[in-house]
């Protein structure tokens, strides 16, 4: 058994490498993550290969990530945070509202309320196909809902911030790599990340060693960062672990739906970028963070992206950790609200 998993994936991390190093001599944003989910998809699209996930490649990615992100988390920046927090609060509210309109189009055409709504909610994949299998919905319907949300605002985000708004103002961010510290922050947040996912909490691989990382990094002022190279394996992990989720016959399974959800993912975004202009006029804060902050994306991918063009990796990273609590808390509870009613 051993042997045949290997087979499955061996060759995995060299595809993945490979368009990484491709989207990085080309200029693309985010090349690493981007060019490693588009080969893989290509791959098991376009071929007979069908490349298997590296067992444990995403959650160490998302280790990795988990503790660069961290990093940006420092007294004078947490205070500009919670200074902040009612912005942060309208604006996760505003992302996890406006899920309504994919919900929407879903039920115009057919769906069942259960599988729109969890279908269209921006939570985890994970955490929505749980809630999803808890009050009857089509759970293949649910996880390729989400699986494309994250793949469209992955593919699409990055370059449209670079080449339409352009890179942040640079940010004093932390260069100098401490050792010591590292060697204590990455052992302990494995063991964090490790009782977390035992505690069956949400995407414990990121959140257990980002929330150790800026305690820590906030508690001793560390100013410190990882490593040239080591958030490019980070995002190369993460990349080649989402490209395993499609092959032909998922995008062949139902265009309709496919397109429903990305236009209802279209106007999500929409929404969140109008939203954005207008909380950066009332409080002249960047725009690019805010627009960020509000993407209907994961919160790895948007945290990478924000730390990629130089903008506010803490607020971007408040604001995606505050809509995804929205949505695991309200969710369900919303839902059963609604299922109640008639029609």
């Amino acid at each position: 058994m051993p042997d045949r998993s290997f087979k499955t994936w061996w060759g995995t991390p060299l595809i993945g490498l490979l368009g990484g190093f491709l989207a990085s001599q080309v200029g693309w944003p985010l090349p690493w993550m981007v060019g490693s989910l588009l080969a893989i998809i290509l791959v098991r699209t376009l071929t007979p290969w069908q490349l298997g996930e590296i067992p444990g490649g995403r959650k160490c990615g998302q280790w990795i990530v988990g503790i660069g992100i961290g990093l940006h988390f420092t007294p004078l920046v947490i205070e500009q945070v919670l200074t902040h927090f009612g912005l942060i609060f309208f604006g996760a509210l505003v992302t996890s509202v406006s899920s309504v309109v994919g919900v929407w189009l879903m039920r115009r055409t057919g769906e069942d309320r259960a599988t729109a709504f969890f279908a269209s909610m921006p939570g985890g994949s994970g955490e929505m196909v749980n809630l999803g299998a808890r009050n009857g919905a089509v759970l293949s319907s649910v996880a390729a809902g989400q699986s494309f949300r994250v793949l469209m605002v992955v593919l699409c985000v990055p370059a449209l911030f670079k080449y339409l708004l352009g890179d942040g103002v640079p940010a004093l961010s932390p260069t100098t790599v401490d050792w010591s510290w590292l060697m204590i922050l990455f052992p302990a947040g494995a063991l964090l990340a490790h009782g977390w996912q035992r505690l069956k909490q949400p995407n414990p691989w990121l959140f257990g060693p980002l929330l150790l990382s800026a305690t820590v990094s906030i508690g001793w002022d560390l100013h410190i960062g990882l490593p040239q190279g080591t958030s490019q394996m980070g995002q190369w992990l993460i990349g080649s672990g989402l490209g395993c989720h499609f092959n032909r016959s998922f995008f062949s399974r139902a265009p309709s739906f496919i397109g429903r959800t990305l236009l209802g993912t279209a106007l999500t975004m929409l929404i969140a970028a109008l939203a954005a202009v207008g909380l950066s006029v009332m409080t002249k804060l960047d725009l690019r963070s805010l627009t960020l902050g509000m993407m209907p994306g994961g919160i790895a991918e948007m945290s990478l992206t924000a730390e990629v063009l130089q903008l506010s990796v803490p607020l971007v990273t408040a604001m995606q950790v505050m809509r995804l609590l929205f949505v695991l808390f309200l969710a369900e509870p919303l839902f059963r609200h609604w299922d109640r009613r008639p029609g």
